[in-house]
């Protein structure tokens, strides 16, 4: 794959077997991550994501093919990716016997901060993320909430110019989700950080993603802008019913609905069909429903 003089990542023919498997964890994966872009993995457990990311970050070594960043395989240098990339893994247990100023300042002056840098650093990082409170905890006691912000602040810490954070929201509250979505859109339109992101929930990446990659299976199955990858679907809208599963509605004989979850169906409509749909519902028979066109949900769905 062809990379330009802005791309961040190139990722060629990535496989990786693990000993004792039958089966790769990642499969001949081929793609480039541009400046300034945030891409987003989406995929089920065991699709190969994080297995993915932990080769870009060169912790872990691939059975064939290559990661390159800023033009560079990750390979030949030790020091390439901690000096550009921020990584934020699903568990980190290293800053544990720190307290949480401690763990900010210490990262902050490894990625090379001078002392009062670090400092300064590390009062930004409080702020940004609501720590102040719990600066002097050690990051062991913190709940699994508390230590999804700090790994983010620690991740952030230094202002790398890219960013790989594995399920950065998972553990956090809805308020607490939504505050990481919007510090993670600011620092990439006022920074140009270019910003990686796993997570399993398409619906909460819709509003962030510019770029997408499916993976399935150790494959990635789908790669583009949401947009063009819409775009290649079908033009049906979307109609999901939410209902009590001991009484579902009746629909018309030739629709078929797939089922999401217990009472939550979804129906693909012709669009000269909708009216005529809504009006056969037996509404007293429906919790909620909504009509839209595809979503980021549906491409997942889609191409897996």
């Amino acid at each position: 794959m062809k990379s330009s003089p802005d791309t961040v990542y190139s990722v060629y023919s990535l496989t990786k077997v693990y000993a004792g498997t039958n089966r790769p964890a990642n499969e001949a994966i081929s793609f480039n991550v541009e400046q300034g872009v945030i891409f987003g993995l989406l995929g089920d457990n065991g699709a190969g994501k994080s297995t993915l990311v932990k080769q870009m970050a060169n912790l872990l070594r691939p059975t064939s093919g290559g990661v390159v960043l800023y033009g560079k395989p990750v390979q030949e240098d030790p020091f390439l990716v901690p000096l550009h990339v921020g990584y934020m893994p699903q568990t980190a247990r290293t800053l544990n016997s720190l307290t949480v100023s401690e763990a900010l300042y210490f990262t902050s002056h490894l990625r090379g901060c001078s002392r009062r840098g670090a400092d300064s650093e590390r009062e930004r990082l409080l702020h940004l993320w609501d720590l102040h409170d719990i600066r002097s905890e050690l990051c062991s006691r913190l709940s699994g909430g508390q230590q999804r912000l700090l790994q983010l602040a620690a991740a952030m810490a230094g202002q790398p110019p890219v960013l790989i954070l594995d399920e950065p929201t998972n553990e956090l509250a809805p308020q607490r989700r939504r505050h990481v979505w919007e510090t993670l859109r600011a620092e990439n339109r006022e920074r140009g950080t270019t910003i990686i992101f796993i997570t399993h929930d398409a619906i909460e990446a819709e509003k962030t993603v510019q770029q997408v990659g499916i993976m399935h299976k150790g494959r990635m199955v789908a790669l583009g802008k949401p947009s063009e990858l819409k775009r290649e679907m079908n033009q049906q809208l979307r109609l999901a019913l939410h209902f009590d599963p001991a009484s579902p509605p009746d629909l018309p004989g030739d629709l078929r609905p797939q089922e999401l979850a217990e009472g939550h169906w979804l129906v693909l409509l012709d669009q000269d069909r909708v009216e005529a749909t809504l009006s056969a519902l037996d509404l007293s028979r429906i919790d909620d429903f909504q009509l839209h066109s595809a979503t980021l949900e549906d491409l997942y769905l889609y191409y897996t």
